[in-house]
């Protein structure tokens, strides 16, 4: 049994102003699909004997993670929260210590959320191969074959060639040293040599045996790991590690911790057309182009414009004369770059964190356990949102004394109720909601139910966030997260 293990953290601020550190690189959909943490999970699931996952990440992403899940029907194995980040290797320990809790004999695939691979069948050939080598004991990572000599990667260089035979003969390479991401000149001859991988990040090996070098080579790692999961507590799908714990792990990653020290170590050639999708220059590289050059998405307009990513979430976006540039838009932001420049972004987000932008956090949307909601407009004559409450959850909503709230159901169906009255929630249909009143919305059908809520403004809290902190408080949350199977 293969268990992936989907690390689910990282900010992306590269990728701002799409990728923001509430809502960062792998919750986005850049390809039009699914986001990128949606497809790595359906990019596993589809080969052979694969496991529920494994996806760890911190508290901030918590709800945004489980609506996605939810929306790709995919059940985790469990969702780990990190209480602080402490880099990969604390993470891999501690899926390592659960997976192996659950299944003495399981690999664990560790797959960064935020990877794009366009080929999925050379994918499955490779993890054929990977898992054929760590039955045996060996630690496995996956090397992507360059294309070019890339900077912005660490690599690894092959030492001597060996076979495993199960099934079909395999391929693989000892690994004689990992190097730090070089210059320029010195990726050329990497490259040219034909000795060197990039470093994907990516590995498979058996849940005891990763603990079993970890014990060795990285001790206090491996302690505070298992003290984190001996203290951690359950609640449904979400493990929260206990804090004190993890907390006093050292911060390092599974490279360095390991795979640079030991003897066991495997990679796996891999050729598939992989991107980290580090910067809008790799996404531009990767997506598809119109005749004259250009990656456009969204409502955009062009002219005597040529190699340009132009991409729009809330208006129009028109391009003239442009070559060879980013064009991004958000509801609350437009970034303008050269391609060349596009890693230069991330000084744009440093300044934006100086100075205490909220430009630098979020979007306007909040994320609860039952769904979001999403500001539209919010100024002095009116609060405009949009609600979405997921398929099999419930909200519960008490309204503000003296606030008139209204709202329009636009997509998907469910059931609202206040005391003893129900109604059934359809496109098209409105209801007032007046006075100090507990309401119920119950999505019971396939999909989400959204409905546009407006009101006036005043100065009570908000009252979904105070409703979800009062119940919570009183552990009372109502949420029955019904699954339809």
């Amino acid at each position: 049994m293969i268990i992936p293990v989907i690390l689910a953290g990282g900010s992306g601020t590269r990728l701002w102003p799409m990728s923001r550190r509430l809502y960062p690189k792998q919750l986005l959909n850049l390809t039009g699909g699914n986001s990128l943490l949606q497809e790595t999970i359906l990019r596993v699931a589809e080969a052979n004997g694969i496991g529920r996952p494994i996806v760890v990440c911190n508290n901030s992403y918590r709800h945004i993670i489980a609506g996605q899940l939810s929306e790709i029907n995919i059940r985790p194995n469990a969702l780990v929260l990190e209480p602080v980040g402490r880099n990969t290797a604390p993470a891999v320990g501690v899926a390592a210590y659960m997976a192996l809790a659950a299944t003495p004999e399981a690999m664990i695939l560790v797959l960064p959320a935020d990877h794009m691979i366009p080929d999925v069948g050379q994918f499955h050939k490779s993890l054929a191969a990977a898992a054929c080598f760590a039955q045996t004991g060996s630690l496995v990572t996956f090397g992507i074959v360059p294309q070019f000599p890339e900077t912005g990667y660490g690599y690894i260089r092959k030492g001597e060639t060996i076979t495993c035979e199960k099934g079909r003969s395999h391929e693989a390479f000892k690994i004689r040293a990992f190097v730090e991401k070089p210059a320029l000149e010195k990726a050329r001859r990497y490259v040219a040599s034909g000795e060197y991988c990039w470093n994907s990040g990516m590995f498979l090996f058996r849940a005891a045996d990763i603990l079993r070098e970890m014990d060795d080579l990285c001790p206090d790692i491996s302690g505070a790991c298992r003290a984190a999961v001996d203290g951690g507590k359950t609640d449904e799908e979400t493990f929260f590690l206990d804090p004190e714990a993890f907390g006093a792990c050292p911060s390092d990653s599974i490279d360095y911790a390991v795979m640079e020290k030991t003897a066991s170590g495997v990679m796996v050639p891999f050729e598939a057309g992989w991107s980290d999708v580090g910067s809008w220059d790799a996404l531009y590289d990767l997506g598809l182009k119109d005749e004259s050059g250009n990656v456009v998405r969204g409502d955009v307009l062009v002219h005597d414009t040529r190699g340009s990513l132009i991409l729009s979430e809330s208006r129009m976006v028109a391009a003239v004369g442009m070559s060879d540039a980013i064009i991004v838009e958000t509801g609350d932001a437009v970034l303008v770059t050269a391609r060349s420049q596009s890693q230069e972004v991330k000084k744009i987000v440093d300044r934006l964190v100086d100075a205490g932008r909220k430009e630098a956090d979020g979007h306007f949307i909040t994320w609860y356990r039952w769904g979001s909601v999403r500001v539209i407009a919010d100024n002095a004559l009116a609060v405009v949102r949009q609600v979405s409450v997921l398929e099999g959850h419930e909200a519960s909503v008490l309204t503000p004394s003296g606030r008139v709230l209204h709202w329009v159901f636009v997509e998907g169906g469910g059931t609202l109720s206040r005391g003893e009255d129900t109604l059934q929630a359809v496109p098209g249909s409105s209801v007032r909601i007046d006075g100090r009143s507990a309401v119920i919305l119950e999505n019971n059908l396939k999909g989400p139910l959204v409905f546009m809520e407006t009101y006036l403004p005043d100065t009570e809290e908000d009252h979904f966030a105070a409703a979800s902190k009062r119940i919570h408080a009183q552990g009372e949350y109502n949420d029955k997260a019904k699954r339809h199977e």
